[in-house]
């Protein structure tokens, strides 16, 4: 293999692997449901519309009915998306909620979504075009493959299963194992030895930028897939942000050389 390609292809999984927009706004509102109790139990169908646009700015899952929160109290889009991280402990302090128990009313209404109807659940996601297509054909070369996200790998392995995508369990590093990603990376070049070129394709800028703030990481190749969950500002500011590299969802699908700015 070319030395320049990985050895190593470590990815997102929401927002690069799979698309699960209806499915978190479905859970977020019925979470909310169960926080706020509101009057009207169906969703106003602009409201997730506003969800969509602004779930970019979410970190992790459990924000996500605080997202709703935010939206039906008046907080514009726009706000959201610039001061997200600054909005969500006022609203965490103003109804007296922490992320803990927002996460397991979450995840618990999940479960139990997933226990009673797992198809129509796994009916909400959908894979990128080609990109289980690409997770199978990587599985026959001499590539990793490894999934490193925010989602609970349980839930990734269901969804890989029903794509017929087989990957070993120990290359899904999930939620579960409740370390940034940076660190995740770290770890794989520690156990892979000299010789070892990691490529991380990853939605969010600001974990992308998390990783090139390592200096012991400077030689992993940092991709931000324009497909995903992230904003315009964001996708148009990957020039000011070296070695950040825009990557489309063509080029995912591609031989690896298509990956890479041609030589000048």
């Amino acid at each position: 293999m070319n030395n320049q390609f990985p050895t190593i292809l470590a990815l997102d999984f929401d927002g690069v692997i799979c698309d699960g927009l209806i499915e978190y706004f479905q859970t977020a509102w019925r979470t909310y449901c169960q926080i706020w109790k509101p009057a009207q139990t169906a969703p106003d169908p602009d409201l997730a519309s506003s969800f969509y646009r602004v779930r970019p700015a979410i970190e992790t899952g459990w924000e996500m009915p605080l997202l709703i929160r935010a939206l039906l109290t008046g907080i514009t889009e726009q706000q959201i998306l610039l001061d997200w991280p600054n909005i969500v402990p006022h609203l965490m302090s103003e109804n007296n909620l922490k992320a803990a128990s927002v996460g397991a009313i979450l995840d618990g209404l999940r479960d139990n979504w997933i226990a009673e109807d797992l198809p129509g659940w796994l009916s909400l996601h959908r894979f990128y075009p080609g990109v289980a297509e690409s997770l199978c054909r990587w599985q026959e070369t001499a590539v990793k493959v490894a999934i490193v996200t925010t989602k609970e790998g349980r839930f990734v392995r269901e969804l890989l299963q029903l794509a017929g995508v087989q990957l070993p369990s120990e290359l899904i590093y999930g939620k579960e194992y409740n370390k940034p990603k940076h660190q995740i990376l770290r770890e794989f070049l520690a156990a892979s030895g000299e010789n070892t070129t990691i490529w991380f394709v990853e939605d969010r800028l600001k974990t992308l930028l998390s990783v090139k703030q390592q200096p012991d990481l400077s030689d992993v190749k940092l991709f931000l897939a324009d497909w995903g969950y992230n904003t315009l500002a964001e996708r148009e500011s990957v020039a000011e942000n070296p070695p950040v590299q825009l990557l489309s969802l063509s080029q995912f699908a591609a031989d690896f050389s298509h990956w890479l700015p041609e030589e000048t």
